[in-house]
């Protein structure tokens, strides 16, 4: 099994900062990809960003600029620095890992259980 733990949500005003973290553990061979995706009331979940094994990253357009994604491959643990939040930025965020479980080239998609994040103006 795989354990995705998420932290760093909460209450901040617009304009503030938030630095969430996901720490995946269990049976982990090798981690293809991690990410952050969130979802706000009444919307469908969308990507925030993404980044590889490699550290090739990707945001929404939305984001860019703002937004910081990272990795520690040592400890399978990514990360999203979140700066000049709006609340248009309001939402549940999600960590999303793409890993493989063994030598078998087949890759599992994990969720977090989410984290609730609020920008109030």
């Amino acid at each position: 099994q795989v354990q995705l733990v998420e932290s760093g949500g909460g209450l901040v005003q617009a304009g503030g900062s938030l630095r969430l973290s996901c720490a995946a553990s269990g049976s982990i061979f090798s981690i293809n990809a991690m990410g952050w995706y969130r979802q706000a009331p009444g919307k469908q979940r969308e990507l925030v960003a993404s980044i590889t094994t490699g550290d090739s990253t990707n945001y929404s357009d939305s984001v860019k600029g703002r937004f910081t994604i990272s990795r520690d491959n040592a400890k399978n643990t990514v990360y999203l620095q979140m700066n000049s939040l709006t609340p248009e930025d309001t939402a549940v965020y999600y960590c999303n890992v793409v890993l493989r479980r063994s030598w078998r080239p087949d890759v599992n998609e994990y969720w977090g259980q989410g984290t609730q994040v609020t920008v109030s103006s």
